[in-house]
Parts: C-alpha cells; sequence; structure tokens
C-alpha cells in the first residue's frame, strides 16, 4: 500500500489494521492524505495531514511496541478506567480514548490544547498548532517574556486542577509555544483529581516546570508555584 512504501522506514507503524484505520479516516473525510512526520517516538508517531486548505495532526499509536504494562499501570489507577482488561489492544485503545477525552474536557474548562477532532482505535486526529510549520515545543524556543508566558502555564494547570484533571507528564517537552503562548499537549496520562495519585503526578509537574523555567532565568519556588495552582 502506498502508506506503507513511503513510509516504511518508520518501524512497521503501518501495519496492515493500522492502514485499514487511516483508510477508514480518510473515507470518513477526517483528513486526506498523510504528510511529514514530526515525531518518531517508543509510544506514537506524529504525522501532519491535508484536509483541504488546512492541515490536521494525526498521532499514531504502535501497537506492537507501545509499552502497554506502562500504560496499564497508569490506567488502573484511574477511576474512569479501572476496569481495563490487560489486554495490548484493549489498552492501548483505552490509552487512545482517554486522551481523547482529556482534551475534550481539558478545552472545556479554557485551558489551550488542541482541539482533538476525531478518535479510531490507535489513531488520534488533532487540530494543527502552528502556522506554515507546525509550533516548536517550549524546549527549542524560549518564550520572549520568561514571566508572562510562565505565568500562562501556571494559569493553565490551575484551570486544569479546577477541572478536576492533572496532566501528569507535564515538561518543556509537552508544552508548545505558540505566538509566545502556551499550549498543552500529549494527554494520555492525564488522570482526575479522584486518582489516589492524584498529588504525586501534579508535584511531578510542577517541579518539571519550575526546574525549565529556572535553567532559562526565573526564580521560582516548586512550593509556591504549587500554592498558587492547588489554591482558591
Amino acid at each position: 500500500m502506498i502508506f506503507r512504501e513511503k513510509f516504511k522506514t518508520l518501524n512497521d507503524v503501518f501495519d496492515i489494521f493500522t492502514e485499514k484505520n487511516i483508510f477508514k479516516l480518510i473515507s470518513q473525510g477526517h483528513f486526506a492524505a498523510l504528510e511529514s512526520p514530526i515525531s518518531i517516538g517508543k509510544e506514537a508517531n506524529i504525522f501532519t495531514a491535508k484536509k483541504g486548505k488546512d492541515r490536521v495532526i494525526v498521532k499514531i499509536y504502535r501497537l506492537n511496541t507501545c509499552d502497554f504494562n506502562k500504560m496499564y499501570d497508569y490506567l488502573k489507577f484511574d477511576p474512569r478506567y479501572s476496569d481495563t482488561r490487560r489486554s495490548r489492544r484493549q489498552v492501548i485503545f483505552t490509552w487512545v480514548q482517554r486522551e481523547y477525552r482529556n482534551l475534550l474536557k481539558s478545552r472545556e474548562a479554557g485551558v489551550r490544547v488542541p482541539t482533538p477532532i476525531a478518535v479510531f482505535s490507535n489513531i488520534l486526529v488533532l487540530e494543527f498548532i502552528g502556522s506554515d510549520e507546525p509550533a516548536p515545543k517550549l524546549k527549542d524556543l524560549i518564550p520572549e517574556n520568561l514571566e508572562k508566558f510562565f505565568d500562562e502555564v501556571i494559569l493553565n494547570m490551575k484551570k486544569l486542577f479546577k477541572a478536576g484533571i492533572v496532566h501528569g507528564d507535564l515538561s518543556a517537552f509537552n508544552i508548545l509555544n505558540f505566538n509566545d503562548k502556551p499550549v498543552f499537549i500529549d494527554m494520555s496520562q492525564s488522570t482526575t483529581t479522584e486518582n489516589p495519585r492524584f498529588q504525586e503526578y501534579l508535584l511531578r509537574d510542577v517541579k518539571n516546570v519550575c526546574n525549565h523555567f529556572r535553567k532559562i532565568g526565573l526564580k521560582l519556588d516548586d512550593d509556591e508555584v504549587y500554592g498558587r495552582i492547588v489554591g482558591k
């Protein structure tokens, strides 16, 4: 098939099952053709795709090499998915559905995240964030106004918390810098504050974010920042 031929070097992401899912999403009008890969990861491969004059992001979770045991360890503590069976495909499909659901809830809370467009088995279609090229990650582009950008990151974390969500994997790798404003991405690990481990995840998010901004020039106290997020 054309996708396998064009991207055959991408670690078998395009198995027959995935190819069928891609064509299903194309037939439903979610996009017309895949373009270039943005990133090739252990968990998922991310592509831009054409949709008329616009573009979308297509995130394809890799069925054969995903660490589904690690995914399951996260899911079993999330009350929404605690009854998930420890089956590779069910865990991966649930993981993708979870990211879609987390993004929807985040947008409802006013958090700057990509709009989720469609989800099907191991594939997630998302709003394209960027202009001609995808927006860079925070790790790759220092904001012009550090304090303002940091304050907006914390405001978005606070909005998430008020909506009962913790990102769970927030860092300079999972925040885009688009027009000097933050956009949170990669929310498959995000969980609810009903999760008994939510505080552990939130503290880790705070530490990762503060460590990055300290490296690029801000003086921050983790405890004070945590208080800003969970306070009224």
